[in-house]
């Protein structure tokens, strides 16, 4: 297994006159589908695919509506969701309302051994 990478020339924003540089940029394979996910999860256990979809299911219901509820969801070695806001700023705190957030947005933090998996994959150019 690898993960593949093309060479992409790119500008310096900072720098207009400055020549371009390469630099990597991932290459997808495609999509894996939550149905497929079951699958492999179920191949490694003894749990069988149906009840590995519903689990993976309610998870995308129940994270969701954990994070709705100011809530941290903490998954162990996998990593946690927490939101974060996007708002516009305003001069005094007592001026800033809800009004002021444009946009949520859920934040994935990699636990370390999801990490470790991560940073021993390997890259090959396409």
């Amino acid at each position: 297994m690898s993960v593949n990478f093309k060479a992409v020339s790119k500008k310096n924003p900072l720098q207009q006159g400055s020549d371009p540089k390469f630099y990597a940029q991932l290459v997808s394979k495609g999509d894996i589908n939550l149905r497929e996910l079951a699958r492999q999860i179920a191949a490694r256990s003894t749990v069988s695919a149906a009840d590995t979809l519903a689990v993976l299911e309610s998870l995308l219901e129940v994270i969701p509506e954990s994070l709705a509820d100011g809530k941290i969801v903490r998954l162990g070695d996998f990593g946690s969701f927490s939101l974060t806001a996007s708002s516009e700023g305003v001069v005094e705190a007592k001026d800033l309302t809800s009004h002021q957030i444009k946009k949520l947005n859920v934040k994935f933090r990699p636990g370390k051994e999801f990490l470790q998996h991560v940073d021993n994959a390997k890259v090959e150019k396409v």
